[in-house]
């Protein structure tokens, strides 16, 4: 069955082909629209494969965990094989009928290659080193991606690849000293990558795979950033220069685990940026800034203000390149902000039922002029791709 035109458009896009403003100039002048009640029906479908992936995946698991118990080593080994191969094999018969469950079974059976790894090192009572079974199920879902081109793949690799750096950062670093330091590490190269792949969508450069990158950067950004400051405001700080704790940098493994942390973001960045990584630069500066301030001082006002300011150069980001996404998570970095800020420095000066009534209205009000700023950015945004 063939596709719609706008699917092809971006595979186009992706294999280069075409840019965004050619994509843009096709469309209109084939007039294409999809009726309101189409896009819903495609929303219904969608929602529909995902939540029934979901669900078989969860199913094939409980089943085999429910009976592996009574299973001999062979067959289990058997029964992982089918699972993996049983996936894929049903994604490429129905790539020709249904592009979208075909992607949903591959997706499944890299999801389950993961299950698989790990499950075969159980059968025959592997010594594993744990982050090697993260890197071949990396591996698989490069492989997946190489050979599928599929936006599914594609977020699987990019999530599963720095988790896999980071499990055998976790295990080189374990032996060196305190825990958080090895934590923060991680940490702030959690943060970095989930702001390059916020940043992956130029004017321009736009495809299935970077806005999944940048759905992954969402979800990621702040949760990161917020266990970063954790790690680094506890401990005794006394007679210690500020961030010292954590930046060790005459311990060699320490030195090559900063290196990569703020290194391999920025490179990554300049890859799908180009020139216009040197907005990453100043997010590395930035991160660089909140790890000493932490370290040397733990939480604070300086903390504060830092944490606002990012969130005030995400907005100005998002507003430079349009993007609705940055600006939305920007503005919802400055209301945590706020809300950690008042939790932490004024709530505990005031009584009890005062505090929950400026809470409520520092809520009901900021929320709601937060919340017009948000649209009236959005809406800039928009007349400026107009």
């Amino acid at each position: 069955m063939d596709k719609p035109l706008p699917e092809r458009l971006h595979e186009w896009l992706e294999a280069g082909l075409v840019n965004q403003a050619q994509v843009d100039r096709i469309l209109a002048f084939e007039g294409w629209r999809e009726p309101g009640g189409a896009r819903r029906r495609r929303l219904f479908s969608v929602l529909a494969i995902a939540l029934g992936g979901a669900m078989v995946g969860a199913g094939v698991l409980l089943f085999v965990a429910a009976n592996w118990q009574h299973l001999s080593p062979g067959i289990r080994f058997i029964a992982v094989l089918a699972m993996v191969g049983g996936f894929h094999l049903g994604g490429a018969l129905a790539s020709d009928r249904s592009p979208g469950f075909a992607a949903t079974l591959h997706w499944l059976g890299t999801l389950a290659l993961g299950a698989g790894i790990f499950l075969a090192g159980q059968i025959f009572n592997l010594q594993e080193h744990w982050p090697g079974g993260l890197m071949l199920w990396a591996l698989g879902a490069w492989l997946g991606y190489a050979l599928l081109r599929d936006w599914a793949q594609a977020a699987m690799a990019a999530l599963l690849t720095p988790a896999w750096i980071l499990g055998e950062w976790s295990e080189a670093a374990r032996f060196l000293g305190p825990g958080r330091e090895a934590a923060a590490v991680g940490a702030a190269a959690a943060a970095l990558l989930a702001a390059t792949y916020l940043t992956a969508r130029l004017p321009g450069r736009d495809s299935l795979v970077r806005k999944a990158l940048v759905w992954i950067g969402q979800l990621v950004l702040v949760p990161a950033v917020l266990v970063l400051i954790l790690c680094l405001a506890g401990g005794d700080r006394s007679d210690r220069p500020m961030g010292e704790a954590v930046m060790s940098l005459g311990d060699p493994v320490f030195l090559a685990g900063w290196t990569v942390a703020l290194g391999a973001p920025l490179a990554l960045a300049a890859l799908l940026r180009g020139r216009a990584a040197w907005m990453n630069a100043v997010a590395t500066l930035w991160v660089m800034a909140l790890v000493h301030l932490a370290a040397g001082w733990g939480p604070g006002w300086g903390i504060h203000g830092l944490c606002a300011l990012g969130a005030v150069g995400l907005i100005l980001w998002g507003l430079r390149e349009a993007s609705a996404e940055r600006v939305n998570l920007g503005v919802g970095g400055f209301a945590v902000t706020l809300a950690a800020f008042y939790f932490s420095s004024v709530m505990d000066k005031l009584g009890r039922s005062l505090g929950l009534m400026v809470l409520g209205l520092l809520f009901l009000v900021g929320g709601w002029q937060l919340e017009r700023l948000r649209r009236r950015l959005n809406a800039l945004i928009g007349k400026e791709k107009e």
